[in-house]
């Protein structure tokens, strides 16, 4: 098929390894996406499709603790999409642990057994971290035990820096939410997705990795529109929600590549320390207020799961 035969999910696919952003087992199976990443959010809508019915009845006749259903629950969503998917299943430690590197580990390590109890292995499997200093810590850990992960909830170039600096297998900036800060508390329009913050963003955390050799992989994340997922076409990965695969699915225009590796690597930068890392973020507000928001939201919907599974 050549490319003035294919739609924009098509020429998207020939250049970015796509994952969707669902637990809709329906949307993945029709969409036939490479990967496929899952958050509390996402768990908790999960819960309410009719798929997924006679699990949460199983769960909740169990005697298991409310924290095993928990994470049970999110392991047989993951199981599920695994089995549609030929890529890897991100599944999300407790946001509650965001600032709690050997908790974080902890709960991680648990996940891949359960996941390993399904007869999935470590290899099909993304564990997500807040990309807090202290869930950067416990990914640098986890990735040294052969447990890849996901850092998740990135808004600054100084979280993806200590991201590759430690040796994460992915990270997930978050394109709509950065545009969303902007929208709500600057006077910036946006004529055009190249003007848009959280595309600037991605891009120069991807041109900044590929420049200096880092083998992070960049997932571009929570998309608002069509045109935000074509300006970052090239980029590594992109998770995007089913609305906006369909959209692309249905366009047959055509989509130039935006993100290129030219293959031209320079020396590394120093590792960014602790205290640079916390300054850096602490100046920009957009960075600050998002993190802490996105690690709120994620609370409240884990929360919102665990009433549902406590009866």
């Amino acid at each position: 098929m050549n490319k003035s035969n294919m739609n924009k999910l098509e020429q998207l696919r020939a250049i970015t390894t796509v994952v969707a952003d669902t637990g809709d087992l329906e949307a993945i199976t029709r969409l036939k996406p490479t990967d496929a990443t899952t958050n509390p959010s996402l768990l908790l809508k999960a819960a309410s499709l009719p798929q997924f019915a006679n699990q949460i009845a199983a769960l909740l006749g169990s005697g298991d603790s409310l924290a095993d259903k928990v994470d049970r629950f999110a392991v047989m969503v993951g199981s599920e999409i695994s089995q549609v998917i030929p890529g890897v299943i991100s599944t999300e430690v407790d946001a509650r642990l965001s600032f709690d590197t050997a908790a974080t580990i902890a709960k991680a390590e648990k996940l891949i057994g359960l996941y390993a109890d399904a007869g999935i292995g470590a290899d099909r499997v993304l564990i997500k971290v807040a990309a807090t200093w202290e869930g950067i810590r416990a990914a640098e850990v986890l990735e040294q035990r052969g447990i890849h992960c996901n850092a998740t909830l990135i808004f600054s170039f100084e979280q993806a820096c200590a991201c590759a600096d430690a040796g994460v297998f992915l990270i997930s900036p978050f394109v709509g939410r950065i545009t969303d800060w902007y929208t709500a508390n600057t006077s910036l329009t946006i004529e055009d997705p190249s003007q848009d913050p959280g595309v600037q963003s991605v891009t120069r955390i991807y041109n900044h990795f590929k420049a200096h050799g880092f083998n992070t992989v960049v997932m571009g994340a929570s998309f608002r529109n069509t045109g935000q997922v074509e300006a970052l076409a090239g980029c590594d990965r992109l998770t995007i929600s089913p609305d906006l695969l369909q959209a692309l699915e249905a366009d047959d225009a055509e989509l130039p590549q935006r993100l290129i590796d030219n293959g031209v690597q320079h020396q590394r930068p120093a590792p960014l320390s602790h205290s640079a890392f916390l300054f850096a973020n602490n100046q920009d507000p957009m960075v600050t207020e998002k993190l802490s928001d996105g690690i709120r939201r994620f609370v409240a919907d884990q929360e919102k799961l665990e009433a549902l599974l406590s009866g």
